[in-house]
Order: structure tokens, then sequence, then C-alpha cells
């Protein structure tokens, strides 16, 4: 326990086991995802070729991942019908994230490589995350600390309630 010096503290233990590895499944979590139980699962939309999911530790509430169903790292690995289901699912999930949110905007993008960022390099993923002005302020900034104003289930609830029927 340090000196008091009147801070607040926000605890998220959560995120610890991000950072240690701890509690991650073995195997590929985009790979294992679909199959997850729908109690527990993060999946919000299932396509042909590839599915919307959840982000476990999201930059911001609404944050989702386009992933192909087939373990492919790189872009140029995908097949011409898993491009077009990859582009189709990131325009439906902003059309989608707009209607229950209204994002000021939005980061789409793909780290492909490790050395790019990309914390699951072994398994391509698209991001989409909902930007806010202000929503990088000084939690984040100086406090090293994302505040989410909303859980995940209900996120999900929020997102498969308004994803359109295919």
């Amino acid at each position: 326990m340090s000196d008091p010096d009147g801070l607040e503290r926000l605890w998220t233990p959560h995120r610890l086991d991000y950072v240690t590895g701890e509690g991650r499944p073995d195997g590929c979590p985009f790979c294992l995802a679909p199959a997850e139980p729908e109690a527990t699962s993060l999946v919000v939309a299932r396509g042909e070729l590839v599915f919307a999911v959840l982000n476990l530790y999201p930059y911001n509430p609404g944050h989702v991942m386009v992933c192909p169903y087939r373990h492919v790292a790189d872009y140029t690995d995908l097949t011409d019908a898993e491009t077009v289901e990859v582009a189709s699912f990131t325009r439906t999930a902003m059309r989608v994230i707009r209607s229950i949110s209204s994002p000021h905007g939005f980061n789409l993008g793909m780290n492909q490589g490790a050395v790019a960022g990309a914390g699951i390099a072994a398994h391509l993923h698209q991001h989409i995350v909902p930007r806010w002005g202000g929503d990088a302020n000084f939690m984040s900034v100086v406090g090293q600390t994302k505040v989410l104003p909303q859980l995940l289930g209900e996120t999900r609830r929020l997102l498969i309630g308004a994803w359109p029927v295919t």
C-alpha cells in the first residue's frame, strides 16, 4: 500500500488476465468464438464466411471485430468471397452501431503481424471502433485507464437486436 495521494482509484481486475495471459483459452480465440454457448458468446452476427464479435477488451463500447471463420493471418490470403463479406459486415457493423449509439466517427483497421500491433496475429480480424468527441480524455491519456459505460452483455444485446437478419 502506498502513501495516500488524494487520487481516486478505478479498479479493473479483469484486465490483469489480458496482461498476464491467464484465463486465455487454449487455441485461437477467433476459431473458438463461433462455437461458444450463446449465453457466454460475444458473437453478434454470423455470415457464410465471416462473423462479427465484440472485442473482449474494447477500446470503446461497441468495439466489434469482423473475422473470417477460416484461420488465416494475412489479408492477401483471403479469398475474393471472404474479402467481399468482410467489407459487407464492416459496413453493416457501422450502420448498426450508428443506429444504437450515434458515434461521431469510427476507426477501422487491421493490424497485420505482431510488430504492427496485432494481439492475435495468426487470425485476421478487422476492428470497427466507434468514436465520440472527447472519448480520449484525461482518464486514458494521463490515467492509463479506460472508462466503459456499458457492460459487454448489454452492448451485445443492443447490437444483435439492431443487426439485420439475412
